[in-house]
C-alpha cells in the first residue's frame, strides 16, 4: 500500500477521534498509531531492537 494512502487513513482516524472523542482521544490514537508504526517497521525488518537500547556515542 502506498504511504500516501496510509497517511490518508491515519489522518482520517485522528480526525474522527478528535471530533467524536475530544483531544484526549486524539492523543491516544496518535500515540497508539506511532507505537504501531514502530512495531510494523520492526516486524518488516527495517528496525532492529538494538537501535533503541544501544548506548549513544559520548565522543561528541
Amino acid at each position: 500500500m502506498r504511504m500516501a494512502i496510509v497517511g490518508l487513513f491515519a489522518g482520517m482516524a485522528l480526525a474522527f477521534a478528535g471530533y467524536f472523542g475530544g483531544f484526549g482521544a486524539f492523543l491516544l490514537v496518535a500515540a497508539l498509531g506511532a507505537i504501531g508504526f514502530v512495531v510494523g517497521r520492526f516486524l518488516d525488518g527495517d528496525l532492529e531492537p538494538g537501535v533503541f537500547f544501544r548506548p549513544r556515542d559520548r565522543d561528541r
